[in-house]
């Protein structure tokens, strides 16, 4: 029975070799981008869920006003946080805390230098995190003398991971406090390409306290924001229980150990949040969760199920639309006894033979487009096969064969065999109803990613091209890292005066979200007392804002002729926010540090635009981490040669590696960016199914009148007359697509802009043009097929039985 099955489902098929490709090559298309989409999200959902006790792991997570009513969140927190809640906190299996950098260290061995990324971890780091230890010595990071270095760097250095007790060298330019030998403690599995935080190296957390106690990185005080903690929670614990008893925790502690000081005025409110949602829900609108990268995987698996949803369209329409041609068939089987329920078995298998056909055809599409694809998303995914790989892709074309052949079937084993028979056998209004309202959908969906693709373009052309204070167009970066920095001056002044570099300075942060200062504690006279502002500060050299040309809107920049050590530079926001007026001159402290205001720069963007310009500073500081050098247009190859020549000469040995400050900001949007070139693939593929389904149709159309067509031109009707005709049809619904998508669109559109500060307003001219796009595609779609009707000889189409 199932053979003889298979041999019609297979007749069925090659007999229609148009429809049938149209078919297949829907659902493959259609089956590929799901594959590919299904890919992506996997590896998103599984960002930081390496840990074993992924349920339990939280990191606890600060809720600041920022002065104009609005609520910040950040993961700034007390270094003494961890400790104190593991010891106070029943709820508290383990504590840690880390302080992560934002630049690399060279590490020395013998003749070998290499860079890596530093991080300092409390000890009981390894008992909250699931990084295996090589040597399970996880006290390893209570011996203030040692490190822990990972596998692969220990690989680079020492060409083995056997590491134990040697000895190495550290240099780290960020803080020279920690410039010296070290002995290696023990070796652990770099973190895996799912892990957000990413480090070569783990100091005890011990040493950074020690060494930088009653600095400006001191951590020994409960007024010091500038660690992350991170939280084991013992079995049955209630984090929203949990949530409620630690809100107040820091500032009870402030409040105690520093009773009549406002210090306490400035400290925000403690929540926790699960580890591994801080990746994918990492948005907050004044204090509350708002979605994040989430809402990027939530957008992409609907497109995956819409397109595949498209796909399964145009196999119903297709499927029933010749179903007048199978009508003797079913006819002659019900006589002979055969029942509803195996006619529908074989119309489904027919369905289910088309859609694993289509996988087998989808599968080397996905093979073909793999590489580009990883380019494109930017993530290391692999494709092995593996148990839960092969189960979803088959379960996936299980149900696209199921959902694309139920109607068919039920429609097709619905015939009664009489009026098959007799040739009764009418298309219901029912019918031509379901079919087309089935092209309404597919075409509703094609509009809306249409939309969508332009409003993302919108937006991002906004963001590129918004004047953000400064100029980052070609600006490098690179870390004063190595022996570079013992001769800093005479470096400077040699890259400088090489041809092609327009200026140069140094910087500690950027203009991208990272901050050298963050915090509330700036005072000046006359402050009003109920007034709390977080500010963020830059600690700058000479030529820094000559360099990046940012504007003076009055007093003036950091200069040589001056002694600037006392000197602050604020922003025209912060000095709103302060209520200051003539403020040059006026002293101020900065976290008990008297400074005096020399100039106040206009508003710049050192954030996103999903933010608002906020009180900013400026410090000045010869001893900075970060070079920048602008350097003239046209001539960045050789310039940048000259610049690592120069840069080898310091670091003997040791490879330069520098970064383009604009390629740096738009990396602040690369989801965005790569939703926005997915959507315009994905919307393309949309439309190119729903064409191959509305082909389909018209070339149907055009065969079942025939003889209309033929009777029309015998009596004079003209090409143009049939062309309209059958076209009619068509536009009709895709208007009525439009008029559905449209207000669909308009409300998505704005929903997503409503994240960013700073966006487009969605202009009617979008909607215009992609009706008149849709309707054209449209027109070219069915014009073959109309045409091809309209000049048909009438004598051959009347003598067609």
């Amino acid at each position: 029975m199932l053979k003889n099955y298979f041999k019609i489902a297979w007749r069925n098929l090659i007999k229609d070799k148009q429809f049938s490709f149209l078919n297949l090559i829907g659902l493959s298309t259609g089956l590929a981008c799901a594959l590919l989409i299904y890919l992506w999200v996997t590896d998103e959902l599984s960002i930081d869920k390496f840990n074993k006790n992924d349920t339990r792991l939280y990191q606890v997570l600060k809720k600041n006003g920022d002065g104009k009513g609005a609520i910040r969140v950040g993961e700034n927190t007390q270094g003494l946080l961890a400790e104190s809640m593991a010891k106070e906190l029943p709820g508290v299996a383990f504590a840690t805390c880390l302080r992560k950098e934002r630049d690399a260290g060279i590490l020395t061995f013998g003749d070998k230098r290499i860079k890596a990324m530093p991080a300092y971890a409390s000890k009981d780091f390894f008992n909250v995190f699931s990084y295996q230890l090589i040597n399970a010595n996880k006290k390893a990071l209570s011996d203030i003398s040692g490190i822990i270095l990972s596998d692969k760097t220990a690989l680079k250095l020492f060409n083995t991971t056997d590491a134990v007790g040697k000895t190495v060298e550290w240099n780290f330019e960020d803080n020279a406090d920690f410039n010296g030998v070290y002995k290696v403690a023990d070796v652990f599995k770099a973190p895996p390409s799912n892990a957000s935080d990413q480090f070569d190296i783990l100091f005890p957390f011990e040493l950074y306290a020690k060494k930088q106690a009653g600095g400006m990185g001191d951590v020994t005080f409960w007024g010091s924001n500038m660690v992350s903690t991170y939280l084991l929670l013992k079995p049955g614990t209630n984090a929203t229980a949990f949530n409620n008893k630690i809100k107040d925790f820091s500032k009870a502690k402030i409040k105690i150990l520093y009773a009549g000081n406002d210090m306490v005025d400035y400290e925000g409110d403690l929540f926790i949040q699960k580890y591994s949602d801080r990746y994918l829900y990492d948005n907050y609108v004044n204090g509350v969760q708002s979605g994040g990268r989430i809402e990027y995987v939530k957008l992409s698996s609907i497109i995956a199920i819409f397109i595949l949803i498209i796909a399964c369209i145009n196999f119903m329409n297709l499927s029933t639309a010749k179903a007048s041609r199978r009508m003797k068939e079913v006819g002659i089987k019900k006589v002979v006894g055969a029942s509803r329920s195996s006619l529908v078995f074989q119309y489904i298998g027919e369905s289910m033979l088309m859609a694993f056909a289509s996988l087998i055809i989808a599968i080397i599409i996905v093979v073909f487009l793999f590489p580009a694809f990883k380019q494109i998303t930017g993530k290391e995914i692999s494709l092995q096969l593996n148990a839960g790989l092969i189960i979803s892709v088959i379960t996936i074309t299980f149900i696209t064969g199921l959902i694309a052949g139920s109607y068919p079937a039920l429609y097709l084993s619905g015939f009664k065999p009489i009026s098959i028979l007799k040739g009764k056998l009418n298309t219901s209004s029912g019918e031509l109803l379901i079919r087309k309202g089935l092209v309404v959908f597919q075409f509703s969906i094609s509009v809306i990613l249409i939309v969508s693709v332009v409003v993302v373009y919108q937006q991002m052309k906004l963001i590129q091209t918004t004047n953000l204070g400064y100029n980052k167009d070609n600006i490098i970066r690179f870390s004063n890292d190595g022996s570079l920095k013992e001769n800093y001056s005479s470096f400077i002044a040699a890259l400088k005066n090489i041809p092609g570099v327009v200026n140069a300075s140094d910087v500690d942060g950027d203009l991208m979200g990272h901050y050298s200062h963050a915090g509330g504690g700036i005072d000046w006279e006359g402050k009003d007392p109920n007034l709390h502002v977080e500010y963020y500060g830059n600690a700058a050299d000479h030529d820094f804002f000559e360099t990046m040309n940012l504007q003076m809107a009055e007093g003036r920049t950091f200069s040589k002729k001056f002694a600037d050590s006392s000197s602050v530079i604020f922003n025209q926001s912060a000095i709103a926010a302060m209520g200051l007026r003539n403020p040059l001159g006026k002293t101020v402290s900065l976290w008990g540090e008297k400074k005096q205001i020399i100039g106040v720069v206009k508003n710049y963007h050192f954030e996103s635009l999903y933010k608002k310009i906020g009180p900013a500073f400026f410090t000045f500081s010869q001893d900075n981490p970060t070079t920048i050098a602008k350097i003239k247009a046209g001539t960045e190859q050789q310039t940048i040669a000259r610049i690592k020549a120069l840069y080898n000469q310091y670091n003997t040995g040791l490879d330069f590696s520098y970064a383009f400050l604009d390629e740096d900001y738009n990396k602040l949007y690369a989801s965005e960016q790569r939703v926005a070139l997915l959507s315009k693939y994905f919307a393309g593929i949309a439309i190119l199914i729903s064409c191959l389904g509305l082909f389909g149709l018209a070339a149907f159309t055009a065969q079942r009148r025939q003889k209309e067509i033929g009777i029309r031109k015998v009596i004079g009707a003209s090409v143009s007359n049939i062309v309209g005709m059958l076209s009619k049809d068509f536009l009709v619904l895709i208007c009525l697509a439009l008029l559905v998508a449209i207000p669909i669109s308009w409300w998505a559109a704005n929903e997503w802009l409503q994240s960013f500060a700073y966006r487009i307003s969605v202009n009617p001219v979008v909607f215009v043009i992609t009706g008149v796009s849709v309707i054209l595609v449209t027109l070219l779609t069915i014009s073959f097929q109309s045409i091809k009707a309209a000049i048909a000889n009438p004598v051959k189409s009347l003598r067609t039985e």
